[in-house]
């Protein structure tokens, strides 16, 4: 398995991928930053992946992070790549079903519950991509979103915040998944390739136990500019770089 190193945030984040298996893409990036965590946060990130969303959290917080990954070769990755950035102290990697999380840490455990699920209903029919790794990480296969909200549930104490991000045109199952689990929808933000086009991603977060209404929809996000650069608001998020 070929393997590479990226690096983030000016060189400060330092992440192993591959192609073979996963490559974390900008919503993971958008949902760390997108996440608002306390000096001492207890944080849990469900479908880790190789670790991206911890690893950006971990410039956030000096609290415990916590990542679930059920792939033990991605589980791996995440490891390697906590231990590369020397972040064993403060960030563990559960390569474990997602489900037995609330078992294995307990409940009322975290502060902080963050996911980046499969976006994808596991239908017969699907058209899923032949590489099982991929295809895991797109499709409800080993989870789904009703699953990861019972299970953050579970894992969050009272008031705390679940931070998710997921495809627009799945709002309406997420709202009332999020209800179903006594979690407060209380902000939104849209994500959009371009000016003038439909949004294809959306930010949320959720408090358990929440006061219901309030909801906030926060400034749209505009991914790339016309020439297919990023824009500054990206850029800025991606490399620290100050919007002109």
């Amino acid at each position: 398995m070929v393997e590479r190193i990226d690096q983030l945030y000016n060189g400060a984040v330092k992440i192993i991928q591959s192609d073979e298996v996963f490559s974390f893409s900008l919503d993971a990036v958008l949902l760390a930053d997108f996440t608002r965590v306390g000096p001492h946060y207890q944080v849990v990130d469900l479908c880790a992946g190789n670790g991206a969303v911890g690893l950006f959290l971990s410039r956030k917080t000096r609290g415990p992070i916590t990542l679930v990954e059920i792939q033990q070769k991605l589980a791996d990755m995440a490891q390697r790549s906590v231990d590369l950035n020397q972040l064993t102290s403060q960030v563990k990697v559960e390569n474990i079903d997602l489900k037995n999380a609330p078992q294995t840490l307990g409940d009322d455990f975290a502060d902080v519950v963050t996911c980046n699920p499969p976006y994808f209903v596991d239908h017969e029919t699907s058209i899923k991509n032949p590489n099982p790794y991929y295809a895991i990480a797109r499709h409800e296969i080993t989870t789904n979103l009703d699953e990861v909200l019972t299970v953050s549930a579970k894992l969050l104490k009272t008031n705390g915040h679940l931070y998710l991000v997921h495809r627009p045109e799945r709002l309406d199952e997420i709202i009332l998944g999020l209800q179903t689990h006594r979690f407060a929808p209380k902000k939104m933000r849209f994500v959009y390739p371009k000016a003038g086009r439909e949004a294809n991603m959306v930010l949320i977060e959720a408090i358990k136990d929440g006061r219901p209404n309030g909801v906030r929809i926060l400034p749209p996000l505009i991914v790339y500019e016309e020439n297919n650069e990023y824009t500054a608001s990206v850029k800025k998020i991606l490399f620290g770089e100050e919007e002109r």
